[in-house]
């Protein structure tokens, strides 16, 4: 058997740099690869006398702060599978992960205790916190600080398998609930280091910026866990707006920067009333397609090249990219990472790849080191995405006579809103449980600084609904990055044949 484990990653950067910073949190606080490692262990020794162990679950609701790893790598070191929980979901829907994934532990941060107390009673999963607790909390779950305080920290992490699951990543599909994507050890461990060694000419000196969320797979693998297997600085901002941003990378001599086109565009507009402006060696986008005004206004004001790639939650996330060895596309998304092939297929043949000659319109299908092992307890949907050992996107590309692949469409409808996938048919669902609502279509629609904007198109059944009305219950029933911003009543849907409601009709007549 050959073991591997990703908490390798953090384990090797202590034994190799134990002096340098591995993270710089908001307020200018360091903690170094030695001292982050020792934190690690004590929470594993934590974890371990709570039961926790090889085979366990632990979901995890924690912002972007230093318990982020420490809890992370704390639940790889004793051998856990880790379930990173989206911090914009409400209680009824991390509940639904926690109980869909079989979590044995939620570990929330005193931000997110509300929430993550809410959906762990009702899913009666156990639950312990870090971070500081408010002064109005009268009552609080244990504290994951307190336990480890005085319990043996773990010496050095259990010893997993290659392909053992590590983390297990939710990602919606069209059919509406959310399936957990499962990614190996070796999967992170790749990913991570092709990221480093094989794209960018990175060095342990570059200081990385840490604001895209660390429970999405880009900020996790790209921004975290690339940057610790590179023995790099990991400055971490909980919560993003471009100024805050500009002023961090200027205070900590900030290189590089991995952001999602929302972000580019919030530090263009912030950059306009900005003194002064970091010196950016490296820009990665990713998460939505770059709109390639964006990326020329930023080469012109921020004197830097945004480098586009492309990935999911399925291929650990990063499969092609724009990388000095091939030259830079704009409006493409480059070509394979390093160990990763990228096909154009039929995707009228579900059953089978057959390839499509370049310049052609077809599916993306991938495979490589970064391929996922399936979903979660569910083998159709693993069978029809892992296809003779191809892993089918659902996203409809082109690649050119130069290998540069461009994403054209997306054969699922997908919304991505600030670089956020929102799944329109689990908008809809919950939508459709309003009283006053007969039919409703969600589609996106574009918008100039998220990409895309959520819109539902409703036919009602009680004239008095207003839009106002329906935005307010959505807020309350829905994430914050799923309600519909936009309504649209009408009398009737366009419908096809199969009576299949026509969205890219709707697109045409909302747009």
């Amino acid at each position: 058997m050959t073991t591997l484990s990703l908490a390798t990653v953090l384990a090797e950067a202590a034994r190799r740099y134990p002096e340098k910073v591995a993270i710089v949190d908001e307020a200018g606080g360091r903690i170094t690869y030695r001292d982050l490692w020792a934190q690690t262990r004590a929470y594993a020794g934590g974890l371990k006398d709570l039961g926790v162990g090889p085979g366990d679950t632990v979901a995890v609701m924690i912002p972007n702060v230093a318990d982020f790893p420490r809890v992370y790598f704390a639940a790889l070191a004793v051998g856990a599978r880790i379930v990173p929980v989206s911090l914009l979901l409400n209680a009824e829907e991390v509940g639904y992960v926690l109980t869909d994934s079989g979590a044995d532990l939620l570990v929330t941060h005193s931000a997110m205790l509300q929430v993550g107390a809410a959906a762990a009673a009702a899913t009666q999963t156990r639950l312990v916190n870090v971070g500081p607790l408010p002064a109005d909390l009268p009552q609080h779950p244990p504290r994951l600080e307190e336990i480890s305080k005085d319990k043996e920290p773990l010496r050095t992490y259990v010893t997993r398998e290659a392909e053992d699951v590590a983390v297990i990543l939710y990602t919606s599909g069209t059919t509406g609930k959310p399936k957990g994507a499962l990614l190996t050890h070796l999967n992170l461990v790749m990913n991570a280091a092709v990221n480093v060694f094989d794209v960018h000419p990175l060095t342990g000196d570059d200081v990385v910026m840490g604001c895209l969320p660390l429970f999405h797979t880009f900020g996790q693998t790209v921004g975290m866990n690339a940057t610790f297997r590179l023995g790099g600085t990991l400055v971490l901002l909980p919560r993003f707006t471009g100024e805050a941003a500009i002023e961090l990378m200027i205070r900590e001599n900030v290189t590089i920067f991995h952001g999602v086109p929302t972000m580019y565009i919030g530090l263009l507009e912030a950059a306009a009333k900005a003194e002064q402006l970091p010196q950016l060696k490296l820009c990665v986008s990713g998460g939505a397609s770059l709109p390639v005004a964006v990326l020329e206004k930023f080469a012109a004001t921020f004197g830097s090249t945004i480098w586009e790639g492309y990935g999911l939650s399925e291929t650990s996330p990063t499969a092609t990219t724009n990388q000095p060895s091939f030259g830079a596309k704009p409006g493409t998304v480059g070509h394979p990472i390093w160990g990763v092939e990228v096909e154009i297929a039929r995707p009228e043949v579900p059953e089978s790849i057959e390839f499509l000659p370049d310049g052609e319109l077809g599916e993306i299908v991938i495979r490589g080191h970064n391929v996922f092992a399936g979903y979660l307890n569910r083998p159709e949907a693993t069978a029809e995405a892992l296809v003779d050992g191809w892993f089918r996107t659902g996203d409809l590309g082109v690649r050119d006579e130069q290998g540069f692949i461009s994403i054209v469409d997306r054969t699922k409808d997908l919304i991505i809103r600030g670089g956020f996938n929102v799944y329109p048919r689990e908008v809809e669902e919950v939508l459709a449980r309003h009283p006053s609502i007969q039919q409703v279509a969600v589609i996106g629609v574009a918008d100039a600084t998220l990409g895309e904007e959520i819109c539902a198109v409703v036919v009602p059944s009680d004239i008095t609904l207003t839009e106002p009305d329906l935005i307010e219950w959505a807020k309350e029933h829905l994430g914050k990055h799923k309600y519909p911003r936009q309504i649209r009543f009408t009398e009737s849907l366009p419908l096809g044949p199969s009576m299949k409601v026509l969205k890219r009709e709707l697109r045409k007549q909302y747009s």
